[in-house]
């Protein structure tokens, strides 16, 4: 390993220097570089190509979970440890989160507040049984980019989404709009959020009934009862969001459509869905 530091920074730091600092001699050194390489690190070498691509073709979200489950996908019999090795000593990790918050709830309003009717099961047999709906923000140069979206409990696919200036009802009901026209979900499923106006107010409602879905709320100022909602936006924020500054709504918009529509549902291997993407739980139901 220290004859491999050395190797990697030569072009850096004077050979003799970092051998005299690492307790080396310079010879020894010039003998490992001309010994030929070994079966084991020529395949490290070679699976290491692998990873950096992975890595790189999912904007470098992936750590080793999601590295390990792809290269498995592909019938590479390698070990999570290896990788997990591999990643750390080229400097190679999945992105991780900035903690920041803004308050997009408002449920200081006089409409009706369905009942909790999840009660925090988070499961679904089949696609379009329970849908969470919820709100978050995107800050730009310009200021806010609200987004609403509706995640399916089945297949972790956000269904339906909008952005816009404002946290007006039409926000939410232009997601909703999206996820009916895309799903066309049978009566009885169960729309899942909080109680902020935006879901209580009597045009969502009504549009809701149309649709025969059925209501459902979280109790009062408890975020863990639309939990998996919560879990994509913290996802889209570690992984895009706070690694991206953006100039002006358009911008953002253009980059958070791409996120959901070219990654997230498609590609991104979920946890939740043993390590598959939203899109191919969706097949696999179908």
């Amino acid at each position: 390993m220290k004859f491999g530091f050395v190797d990697e920074h030569r072009k850096v730091w004077p050979v003799r220097v970092m051998c005299a600092v690492l307790g080396l001699s310079a010879s020894g050194y010039y003998a490992w570089r001309t010994r030929p390489q070994s079966r084991r690190s020529a395949a490290n070498e070679a699976l290491l190509g692998d990873i950096r691509l992975i890595h790189a073709e999912s904007s470098g979200t992936y750590g080793s979970p999601r590295v390990h489950a792809i290269l498995r996908g592909h019938g590479r019999r390698v070990g999570r440890s290896r990788i997990e090795r591999l990643m750390r000593r080229a400097g190679i990790r999945g992105l991780a989160a900035l903690p920041r918050r803004a308050r997009t709830t408002d449920s200081r309003h006089g409409y009706p507040i369905a009942p909790n009717r999840l009660a925090r099961n988070f499961q679904a047999a089949a696609p379009n049984q329970v849908w969470l709906a919820d709100l978050t923000y995107i800050p730009t140069g310009e200021g806010w980019l609200y987004l609403a979206a509706i995640l399916d409990m089945h297949t972790r696919k956000i269904v339906g989404w909008s952005m816009r200036e404002t946290l007006h009802t039409q926000i939410a009901l232009d997601a909703l709009s999206m996820a009916i026209e895309r799903q066309r979900p049978a009566p009885g499923l169960i729309h899942h959020s909080d109680r902020g106006i935006q879901y209580a107010a009597e045009a969502y409602r009504q549009a809701l009934a149309a649709s025969g879905i059925t209501p459902s709320m979280s109790r009062k100022g408890d975020c863990w009862d639309n939990a998996p909602m919560e879990s994509f936006f913290h996802t889209l924020k570690t992984e895009r969001v706070h690694h991206r500054v953006y100039a002006d709504r358009d911008q953002a918009r253009r980059d958070l459509f791409g996120y959901i529509e070219g990654f997230y549902n498609p590609r991104r291997l979920h946890s939740a869905l043993g390590y598959i993407s939203p899109a191919e739980a969706e097949r696999r139901a179908a």
